[in-house]
């Protein structure tokens, strides 16, 4: 294995530990408040999964369901199939699973969720009554996107030689 991969083994090792507490951890608070009251009117932090929890108990199953396929489920699938295509020998589908995770990678949202949540902190910190403060599990679901994208960057899954034409001889 090229030393290309094995960093690329590396970098994927991090990022699955990486996105553990990025899942786990609290990610965002909103807080809303009036101007005349001190306290608070309503004030939530959630972390990724407890954020899909909520979704999926107050009935938004689609939404549940695409943030829990994009951010949790398919970073693991990712990382699954890059073992796979690490301990294959056969050169066919070593290229093919690198395709597929080479595909796959542009609709893992992760990145894009991540995005997200640093959107949802911008527009509350620009509202008045309301304020939005970034917790540990952003930061370590943003380490993880980096890493993991960092990693498929080094993996390198040459195309498999082709079987040579076959030559039509006239006797």
């Amino acid at each position: 294995m090229s030393t290309r991969n094995w960093i690329a083994v590396g970098l994927t090792i991090v990022s699955m530990a990486l996105i553990i507490p990025g899942l786990r951890s609290d990610a965002l608070t909103i807080t809303a408040t009036m101007p005349l009251l001190k306290k608070p009117l309503y004030e939530e932090t959630q972390s990724i999964l407890r954020a899909i929890r909520r979704l999926y108990d107050s009935k938004n199953y689609f939404v549940a369901g695409l943030v829990l396929l994009f951010s949790v489920i398919v970073p693991f699938i990712k990382a699954g199939i890059l073992a796979v295509i690490m301990l294959s020998k056969n050169p066919i589908t070593k290229y093919r699973l690198y395709m597929f995770v080479r595909s796959v990678s542009k609709w893992a949202m992760a990145d894009v969720f991540a995005v997200g949540v640093f959107i949802a902190f911008m527009a509350g910190n620009a509202i008045d009554n309301l304020d939005a403060k970034l917790h540990p599990g952003f930061y370590w679901f943003i380490a993880y996107c980096l890493v993991s994208n960092l990693s498929f960057q080094f993996l390198h899954v040459p195309p498999p030689p082709k079987a040579p034409a076959a030559t039509m001889t006239l006797a």
